[in-house]
């Protein structure tokens, strides 16, 4: 080759990660003969041959013979005279193979061609990376914290390509500096003008699916199935195992020895509690597996509005529901009800049912209440307004003037 510019070109392409050699071939051999063809109006008459792994192109046209002063196109046609100079046996009609020299290109179409070529190869690698990060949804990946910025990391792969793992997507204790390890799931892939931008997440349930398919032998031989997860990033999860062989205890088997095996995962996720629940499909069981620590008394379902009543002794009130609200809130999404909590056993005779105030607070705020156990008057004045916000969706005003009414019952 005589042109410098093109042999670079070589040097830069002929190693790319993503491409593997004969798709390089093709592309290259595609971009020589759209120049020649425009060069030349027509390309049946040229053979490229494409050398990658010397980095080298050679081009060749085939011209026909024709007699002395007969030759219409000098692209496609050599006079007998000139041909005989070549090779003295050839005849009219027969075909002469001479190479073209790059040096005929000129400067500017050299450089046009080595730009077409980047473009070429550059949108190849980007449709490559998209099509390798569609097949690894779900996965998870181990990269080097790249550059922090407030809404978002950037993460490089073993590769160097670059991953993005938004805010919304960390647990919220994660604190990460630059070039630490991080392990995150691919959770989607988009095109994004013309570019593939790769989301990683480690708040996804597959990512804790994942860390078990790791950590544990029996669920990545598939003798253990995860039939659902449900998280709160960073707070607390619930995993609902099942074994179909009777002498594999699915619980036993996912937390290991003294905790072993669950010990690396909620250390991966931030100390994230993590019960795991032996699965049944019968959903009163369930229920009150998902609600474990607390003990339920009794369990009244209602398929018809997809809610359940769990009743249970006052003191086990606070276990149910547990901190801020998130044991009861995953355990009815781990079982698909709505769950409200009651108390079981004798009933305060100087207490008022909240559904007594349904004239002076409207009936979603009681709900609201319901749902994190609190059925009367008393048991919502026991909680402190702080707790209360926590626990539910009320705003703090709305707290303090339910409370006011509340408390104007007894005084």
């Amino acid at each position: 080759m005589n042109s410098l510019e093109l042999v670079d070109s070589f040097s830069e392409f002929k190693e790319l990660k993503n491409i593997d050699k004969q798709t390089m071939q093709r592309v290259l051999e595609d971009v020589f003969r759209a120049m020649l063809k425009k060069k030349f109006n027509s390309d049946e008459h040229i053979d490229i041959v494409v050398n990658i792994d010397k980095g080298d192109v050679q081009i060749f046209l085939n011209k026909e013979i024709v007699d002395d002063g007969e030759v219409e196109d000098p692209n496609t046609e050599i006079a007998y005279s000139d041909a005989i100079k070549i090779e003295p046996d050839f005849e009219i009609g027969e075909e002469v193979t001479e190479e073209f020299k790059f040096a005929d290109f000129g400067r500017r179409n050299v450089l046009s061609l080595r730009q077409n070529l980047i473009s070429r190869i550059m949108e190849l690698e980007k449709d490559n990376l998209y099509k390798i990060y569609k097949e690894k949804i779900g996965e998870i990946v181990t990269g080097e914290v790249y550059q922090v910025w407030k809404k978002e990391i950037m993460v490089l792969d073993d590769e160097g390509n670059e991953l993005l793992l938004p805010k919304s997507e960390q647990i919220p204790s994660d604190y990460f500096k630059k070039g630490e390890s991080i392990r995150s799931v691919v959770a989607k892939v988009d095109m994004r003008n013309a570019s593939p931008v790769i989301i990683l997440s480690r708040t996804a349930p597959e990512f804790l699916e994942r860390l078990f398919e790791l950590e544990v032998p029996e669920v990545f031989d598939g003798l253990i199935t995860i039939k659902k997860i449900v998280r709160e990033p960073g707070e607390r999860a619930k995993v609902a195992v099942e074994s179909y062989d009777d002498r594999v205890d699915p619980v036993g088997a996912c937390v290991g020895m003294k905790g072993s095996r669950i010990h690396g995962i909620v250390r991966e996720l931030k100390n994230e509690n993590i019960d795991v629940i032996n699965y049944t499909a019968n959903p009163q069981l369930l229920i009150a597996r998902a609600l474990s620590p607390a003990k339920i008394t009794s369990i009244e379902i209602s398929e018809e509005d997809g809610r359940a009543k769990v009743f249970m002794k006052a003191d086990q009130v606070s276990l149910a529901i547990g901190r801020g609200g998130h044991n009861i809130k995953l355990a009815g999404k781990l079982c698909g009800y709505e769950l409200d909590v009651y108390r079981d056993g004798e009933v305060d005779v100087e207490d008022v049912d909240l559904e007594e105030f349904a004239d002076e607070i409207d009936s979603w705020i009681i709900d609201e209440l319901k749902a994190i156990g609190c059925d009367t008057a008393k048991s919502v004045l026991e909680i402190t307004p702080e707790d209360l916000v926590q626990r539910t969706d009320l705003e703090q005003e709305t707290v303090e003037e339910v409370m006011k009414i509340l408390r104007s019952e007894f005084e």
